[in-house]
């Protein structure tokens, strides 16, 4: 089944989007669009592959799903649309950025200024129903992110994976270390970083490090 997205990655994934658990997928994904209120809005549910080119990539932030409030998915995970309110585990990112890299905290929340220089803002499950946190998991999304998580293994050397908290570290086994850098912390939500899990893990700084290191463009935070 056809999927749009961008076509920078459809030879890396075509295997993938032509499984038969990826047709039943979109086709699950349609009937609960056509029923019931779902977000992020259909045309941005591959948002994190258009503002994130397959060559362009150099950071993956892996997510779980997207935020199940009225207009706050925005297609790239942590991330809202401009003008909407912060939510907490956002508010901690920002917090931390402001911390580590001394930038001041920034009114949007719209992390598209982020994707655009090549981070890979994924949710493991790209859809969700609204109100219904985890509402879409364990329908294929699961197994389709992993397979985005391989091929950016396989084919890419050097990037820079932040797993933030148990979820997004069980995603480990999936990349091959001795070719990727991995950073790892707690998660910004603030049962996490209340309990010192979050704050001053510095990964912001250290992605720099490691991208001028490699030679590539720092990410302007």
């Amino acid at each position: 089944m056809k999927v749009k997205i961008h076509s920078s990655w459809e030879p890396h994934l075509e295997t993938e989007l032509n499984k038969p658990y990826f047709s039943e997928l979109v086709s699950f994904v349609k009937t609960e669009y056509s029923t019931y209120t779902c977000y992020p809005p259909g045309n941005r549910i591959f948002a994190a592959f258009d503002h994130s080119t397959f060559d362009a990539t150099k950071v993956v932030i892996i997510g779980q799903d997207p935020y199940h409030g009225a207009g706050q998915a925005n297609g790239l995970c942590f991330s809202v649309k401009d003008d909407v309110r912060h939510p907490p585990s956002l508010i901690n990112i920002l917090k931390e950025v402001e911390k580590d890299r001394g930038i001041p905290y920034p009114k949007s929340g719209n992390l598209e200024r982020w994707a655009d220089q090549g981070i890979l803002l994924l949710n493991a499950i790209l859809t969700v129903r609204a109100g219904e946190a985890g509402s879409h998991q364990k329908k294929g999304w699961e197994q389709f992110t992993d397979a985005v998580i391989r091929v950016l293994s396989e084919k890419k050397s050097g990037l820079i994976f932040l797993l933030w908290g148990g979820y997004a570290k069980k995603k480990i086994p999936l990349i091959d270390s001795q070719k990727h850098n991995i950073l790892t912390s707690g998660h910004p939500s603030p049962l996490s970083a209340n309990r010192g899990l979050w704050f001053g893990n510095g990964h912001f700084g250290k992605v720099n490090e490691i991208l001028q290191t490699q030679g590539v463009s720092p990410i302007k935070w």
